[in-house]
């Protein structure tokens, strides 16, 4: 069974897409993949490794970005030979698609730019899995036109993602209707648990975040049907280069998945 069909199709548990925001350094990512590995393989959860190679939607100027594309790309492939395991990864432009392309399996659209035609025809073009994340300025009903975009080039493996919706300036919220709503383009729908939760465009130009709240919009995405869940991690969020106010630490997680395996089992 190839990938998609193995995500799309599995009706016995969600799916997990996961890991720090970026690549921070050489050694972190392969920490973060195995311990993330040991815990999905215990919970039966099909499992994808996620990190940015670069971070192009910075607040500040003097945020972190990477430790150089094609660096980062190395070790994502690195990731996906040494442990055998799927890796998704955020492109920014059409030109990045074809490149990340030979080194991932997923290329992620991230909700800023899901709207951006040449970017999505170029990640369909590949062949490769897209996963579009819904634009926090876009109702769910609305994705269906992100989904044709790629249909009309001919690739069927799509994913779409929901993380939150904005509310005023500096908050988001999620409406649980988009899962079900974005499920009737009859693609896997994710519930991207982590960033839902950011509270951006803060005037120190570091985003905020409310992670005391990502079980409580796990739970809920699962108990409504969601397909998989995306969250990002670290070992010690509070050293985070990238989104550090939002993530979950990494000895929380195989707490909070083996509830959320129990309310999948209870549906």
């Amino acid at each position: 069974m190839d990938l998609y069909s193995k995500l799309k199709d599995n009706k016995d548990n969600f799916f997990l897409l996961s890991g720090p925001c970026v690549i921070e350094n050489e050694d972190m990512p392969f920490e973060i993949a195995e311990r993330l590995i040991e815990i999905t393989r215990e919970l039966n959860i099909p499992f994808v490794f996620k990190a940015s190679y670069r971070k192009a939607n910075r607040s500040s100027i003097d945020s972190f970005t990477g430790i150089g594309d094609i660096e980062g790309l190395e070790i994502l492939k690195a990731i996906k030979e040494k442990y055998n395991i799927p890796v998704v990864t955020d492109i920014h432009s059409a030109e990045e698609a074809h490149i990340a392309a030979r080194y991932v399996d997923i290329l992620q659209i991230p909700a800023f730019l899901c709207r951006q035609t040449d970017i999505l025809l170029a990640a369909a073009e590949t062949g490769k899995i897209v996963n579009i994340k819904k634009g926090q300025f876009l109702s769910a009903e609305s994705m269906f036109h992100a989904v044709e975009k790629i249909r009309r080039v001919g690739n069927q493996q799509i994913m779409l993602t929901d993380r939150g919706t904005m509310f005023g300036y500096q908050d988001l919220v999620v409406d649980f209707r988009a899962i079900p709503t974005m499920q009737e383009n009859n693609v896997p729908v994710i519930m991207d648990i982590t960033h839902s939760l950011q509270q951006p465009n803060q005037t120190c130009g570091v985003t905020g975040g409310q992670p005391k709240m990502i079980e409580t919009i796990a739970k809920a995405a699962i108990a409504v049907g969601a397909d998989g869940i995306f969250m990002e991690t670290h070992p010690n969020p509070s050293q985070a280069k990238s989104d550090g106010k939002n993530m979950i630490a990494l000895d929380n997680v195989k707490s909070l998945l083996t509830k959320l395996v129990k309310i999948r089992q209870a549906l």
